[in-house]
């Protein structure tokens, strides 16, 4: 089997301008030497991190898939709520309820149903915590900061997802609601 031969030059010199003159000292020392895969060193780091770029990348999409798909299931849920308990919210409005109470309300109802679902998705990354922790790159698993900045992405994203419904509630007429249903 022959036998590699990395060899690393530091330069000032662009690397393309050096090639002819390295395979010209490689061919004076030993004719029978091929020289394969002259590159500069970037290149050679970024092909040597290519399959953790990938899968970053790929993690990065599907977590961006699943935070889009999270805000619309909980607008769906929300949206579909809201319209299942209009006439109650009629009620309640033409009792008394302010319009912020009735958008608090719903946004309380919207949240409490992501706290659960933080919580049961903590629980499940804990629970996985060694499988995460191969697919990650200088980063704990359990690390506070990224925990955080997730969790917080997550309330965010959700109560603008909540925000909506909630508002479409605030703004029902009572005397309208109440005379259709």
């Amino acid at each position: 089997m022959p036998e590699t031969i990395n060899v690393v030059l530091r330069t000032t010199l662009p690397p393309a301008g050096l090639a002819q003159l390295i395979e010209r000292s490689v061919r004076h020392v030993d004719p029978t030497v091929p020289v394969v895969r002259l590159r500069d060193m970037e290149a050679g780091f970024a092909e040597s991190i290519s399959r953790q770029r990938l899968l970053a990348q790929l993690l990065g999409a599907f977590a961006g898939v699943a935070l889009l798909l999270a805000a619309v299931g909980i607008y769906g849920v929300l949206a579909y709520m809201v319209t299942e308990r209009r006439r109650e919210i009629g009620i309640r409005m033409a009792l008394g309820a302010t319009r912020s109470s009735v958008l608090a309300r719903v946004m309380k109802q919207g949240l409490q149903l992501t706290t659960i679902g933080v919580v049961a998705g903590l629980a499940g990354a804990f629970g996985l915590n060694r499988l995460i922790a191969s697919l990650l790159f200088g980063v704990r698993p359990t690390d506070p900061k990224t925990i955080t900045t997730v969790v917080a992405t997550i309330a965010v994203v959700a109560a603008l997802a909540c925000w909506l419904p909630a508002l479409r509630a605030s703004r029902l007429e009572p005397n309208v609601v109440l005379r259709t249903d």
